[in-house]
């Protein structure tokens, strides 16, 4: 069951040591985007704007994620496939069928979201940008797996300092912001909880040994490992685009699976970001690829053979029909879907001021969209104090 968010990592150690110089520059090179603060979409647009259409949006970091066309006025976003970026290739790819990706703050399009497993006909012998995907993952697995634990856990060490950086997570911050609407702070603690994961999955060591047992019958003993399942798959939600990604990436990665991740069509960047630092310190190709779409992508995971298990967290109805699907296709799955928090308030025993303040911070922080929202509250006392109480929850 631990290993059911895991991943896949293949290098030598001599690779990972040759390799060293070189993730250093390249991340010294991004440090030094990042620290400019700005950067117009002219840098990396080359189509020609109409005269009546307002600009491409500027984005305040460079995104080698997003793919301009001479002909449209907002980029698509591309997939992390075998350690690099790249669009969607499907047969069958209709620009029409394209997701909006949207700044909710007002509504403007941000850029357009491919479909990575459209559907293919017959006579297509070019495998979807998911196939692709998955391919990548199962041919780094037999490397990553027999990687010694103690390299898997220290590249997270080192992305795990490399992600303290507070220029590196106000990065991240910026595109959740962008994406997804938080503010700021909000977004920053997105990236920080997440952080906590990586730090913990560089540990993971003890929780993967096995058991043993002399003796167990005449001149029987019993011994038992802990192995990797192979290509696992995570399905993240839009409400925390840093953070749930990391609850499920590095734990794979650590436990020597292989992974491929779906992010919210809402909130893609903020996963491309963090699969693209990690690829930069060194992690092997095909060990994490990230790749983008909606129902159509969630199913092709569901149903293919070489996804081993799934990880989930989002609404009801997505989860349980992800559970469903991925168990009849004889896959592990993990659902952490929906949630209801109730709070019950002794009136006559609280503390009203910091009370009502704590009632409104778990109701609507992150816009009362994340599973520890606090949708009812019981207030246990005389009814006329407690309109009271609704009144100043209310103000």
């Amino acid at each position: 069951e631990f290993f059911l968010c895991l991943s896949n990592y293949s290098l030598t150690r001599n690779h990972i040591n040759i390799n060293s110089i070189t993730n250093q520059m390249m991340l010294a090179t991004r440090l030094r985007s990042i620290r400019s603060n700005h950067i117009t979409a002219a840098a990396f647009s080359t189509q020609p704007i109409d005269s009546n259409d307002s600009p491409p949006h500027r984005f305040k970091y460079d995104a080698p994620w997003l793919h301009y066309y001479t002909n449209h006025k907002h980029p698509d976003v591309m997939n992390f496939i075998n350690g690099s970026f790249q669009h969607p290739n499907d047969a069958n790819m209709k620009f029409s069928d394209n997701i909006e990706c949207s700044d909710p703050s007002t509504n403007k399009v941000l850029s357009y979201i491919p479909e990575s497993s459209s559907k293919q006909d017959d006579a297509s012998t070019t495998p979807s940008s998911l196939e692709q995907a998955i391919a990548a993952a199962k041919g780094a697995y037999p490397s990553w797996s027999s990687t010694p634990v103690q390299t898997r856990q220290r590249l997270l060490l080192e992305y795990a300092h490399f992600l303290h950086k507070k220029e590196v997570r106000e990065e991240i911050a910026y595109w959740i912001t962008l994406e997804n609407g938080k503010t700021m702070a909000d977004a920053m603690g997105d990236v920080w909880r997440g952080l906590e994961v990586v730090e913990a999955a560089t540990r993971v060591g003890n929780d993967m040994m096995g058991d043993s047992l002399q003796n167990l019958s005449s001149g029987l003993d019993t011994i038992s490992y802990r192995v990797p399942l192979g290509v696992c798959a995570g399905i993240a939600p839009f409400n925390f685009p840093a953070m749930i990604p990391l609850w499920m990436a590095p734990l794979s990665l650590a436990t020597g699976n292989t992974y491929v991740l779906k992010p919210s069509e809402k909130t893609p960047s903020a996963s491309m970001l963090l699969a693209s630092y990690l690829n930069d310190l060194g992690l092997p190709p095909g060990v994490l690829n990230v790749v983008n779409g909606s129902r159509d992508t969630v199913d092709g995971l569901l149903t293919h053979p070489d996804i081993k298990a799934i990880s989930f967290v989002g609404s009801n109805s997505a989860g349980e029909h992800i559970h469903d699907v991925g168990s009849k296709n004889g896959k592990r799955v993990q659902a952490n879907l929906g949630a209801k928090n109730h709070a019950t308030i002794l009136m006559d025993d609280a503390d009203r001021a910091s009370t009502i303040k704590a009632i409104v911070g778990a109701a609507f922080g992150a816009a009362g969209q994340r599973c520890m929202a606090l949708s009812v509250v019981i207030l246990v006392g005389d009814l006329s104090v407690s309109q009271e109480w609704v009144d100043e929850v209310v103000e």
